[in-house]
């Protein structure tokens, strides 16, 4: 490809628009979903140098909601140990391997990227767990119902950029709300349909890792059945289920497993639902996160002008919907803390 590209702010692509569309239809699938031309909510001018679904990967990564991902958890809460995953190096994980899914299909890498590193922008602090106590304590007091795909498509469009949202494709929101959900439709695009699989092969042997670490589980306690299989490592295992996407796919018009595998993959995910993600000592730890996101949220319904979210000029949400916003917002740490001040004592000092 030239490296000399003339200014273009005519409304004609620009040269490396062409050349990219040209390279596009030489390389990817018929199946693909391809970068041009742009489907944005409010149209912009094309970047002279980047794809429209780079610029969305490259907003993901820039802004705020990405960083926060790094102090949120994944599975063990605020971990004192440097080795334990965080919300951020799962989506790193989950956009890695989900991009290899789309080169070996010939599918769009910038589309796959886009979507992986936007899908869990809007995570609760503590995971899956302050996620089920934000729902609970939300509805009760008959708020909106409360998933972390469906806030990460609000992030997006209605948070960032004080309001203004970081008006990104079509695509790359479709994939980012059909990520997750037991009821969600799949995503459109064969691109975010990898990230929606790709997603439950990264956290469940992420986890198992994080797991063992922690001492929850011994390598002995995994089901044998499933890890000859899948293999008897976090990486073999990986290999062995992306190799089996990508043979399975190749020819099936949508993304998915073969029987063997993907059914050793769901009793291995049953396995650690048991294990780990509701097992005793968790469900223990969910009634304190679920009291500290209670306190929390009805702390802000009463007092919504300490909620330090930035909305559009002119969109004045509920105040249900405005503690929803300032608790799914908060890192593990930030949580706390902020709940300690509310119901710990304050030592005087005379």
């Amino acid at each position: 490809m030239s490296t000399k590209r003339k200014s273009s702010r005519t409304g004609a692509a620009s040269p490396f628009a062409v050349e990219w569309q040209a390279r596009e239809a030489r390389e990817l699938s018929p199946s693909a979903v391809r970068s041009y031309p742009a489907k944005r909510k409010r149209p912009e001018v094309d970047s002279e140098v980047r794809t429209p679904f780079q610029r969305d990967r490259d907003r993901i990564v820039h802004s705020k909601a990405f960083r926060r991902l790094m102090h949120k958890t994944q599975v063990f809460i605020a971990p004192e140990g440097d080795h334990f995953r965080t919300r951020l190096t799962h989506t790193l994980e989950v956009t890695g391997i989900a991009r290899t899914v789309a080169r070996a299909l010939d599918l769009n890498e910038d589309l796959t990227e886009a979507i992986g590193l936007g899908h869990d922008l809007g995570h609760t602090p503590f995971g899956h767990l302050g996620e089920e106590a934000l729902d609970e304590v939300s509805r009760a007091r008959k708020g909106p119902a409360f998933r972390h795909y469906r806030h990460s498509v609000r992030i997006v469009e209605k948070l960032e950029r004080d309001g203004e949202g970081l008006n990104l494709n079509d695509a790359v929101i479709d994939g980012i709300r059909r990520h997750s959900g037991t009821n969600t439709p799949k995503p459109r695009s064969l691109e975010g349909q990898i990230v929606r699989l790709v997603d439950r092969v990264a956290y469940i042997n992420h986890d198992i890792d994080d797991a063992i670490r922690a001492g929850v589980l011994e390598r002995s306690d995994l089901p044998a059945k499933e890890i000859a299989i899948l293999g008897p490592t976090g990486s073999r295992r990986i290999d062995t289920l992306v190799m089996d996407i990508i043979e399975s796919s190749r020819d099936a018009g949508e993304i998915q497993q073969g029987a063997k595998v993907g059914g050793a993959m769901e009793r291995l995910r049953d396995f650690m639902f048991s294990e780990v993600y509701v097992s005793e000592p968790a469900r223990r730890e969910k009634e304190r996160i679920g009291l500290a996101i209670e306190t929390l949220f009805d702390h802000y319904v009463a007092n919504p002008g300490e909620v330090t979210v930035t909305y559009r000029k002119g969109e004045e949400p509920s105040d249900k919907q405005k503690a929803i916003d300032m608790i799914a917002g908060m890192t593990d740490r930030f949580c706390i803390a902020t709940y300690e001040g509310l119901v710990v004592p304050r030592v005087s000092r005379f």
